[in-house]
């Protein structure tokens, strides 16, 4: 990969201006697959919308509910990736979602922030299952989960609200049996992932 150097990080308060500049500027993009909430897209994506989204996410992190991390390409802030839902006992499983700036689409960011995330679920964060849903026409996700080698699991019928109406998803899945070396070392080992 020649993207650059990718990394994760906790989000910051002082995120809000890149983050709404690239929110609204790929609004097309995004609103495509992003599940339906209320509001109008400039106002949920606007500099005074993150601050509230921010102390939400730090709420459900702090409460073991999520992961959230932002992705940043040389420094510079691209995306998110998000571990939500996470249920521990008998299950430990959770979903991931992520997404990032048209700009740095078919470059492996996604691919690579994604894995750098599946890794610490695994062998940091003691969970044993990852779960994604994605749209049976968003071909550049599925490719990022296939890249990952997550498993399709089947079809879940009008499962979200997505651009106002209610869509199938393709449910895939990834367990740490699945990737005992890690993701990150594995596509390292297949010439996919170049990380220091």
């Amino acid at each position: 990969m020649s993207a650059g150097t990718i990394e994760l990080r906790k989000a910051k308060l002082s995120d809000a201006k890149t983050w709404s500049r690239i929110r609204l500027r790929d609004r097309r993009y995004l609103e495509e697959w992003e599940p339906t909430v209320g509001g109008a897209w400039g106002d949920r994506n606007s500099t005074f919308a993150w601050p509230p989204q921010w102390s939400a996410l730090r709420a459900l992190a702090r409460r073991g509910q999520s992961l959230p991390f932002v992705i940043t390409l040389n420094g510079g802030l691209v995306g998110q990736v998000t571990v939500g839902n996470v249920v521990r006992g008998a299950l430990c499983s959770a979903w991931i979602g992520y997404w990032v700036g048209r700009h740095v689409t078919s470059g492996g960011v996604a691919t690579a922030a994604a894995a750098l995330v599946v890794d610490h679920c695994f062998a940091s964060a003691g969970l044993h299952r990852l779960e994604a849903t994605v749209r049976p026409e968003n071909s550049a996700s599925i490719r990022v989960l296939d890249k990952l080698g997550f498993r399709e699991e089947g079809k879940f019928l009008r499962y979200l609200d997505v651009a106002g109406d209610w869509r199938d998803h393709l449910c895939y899945a990834l367990t740490v049996e699945d990737v005992p070396e890690g993701l990150v070392s594995r596509l390292r080992h297949e010439g996919r992932l170049s990380l220091p």
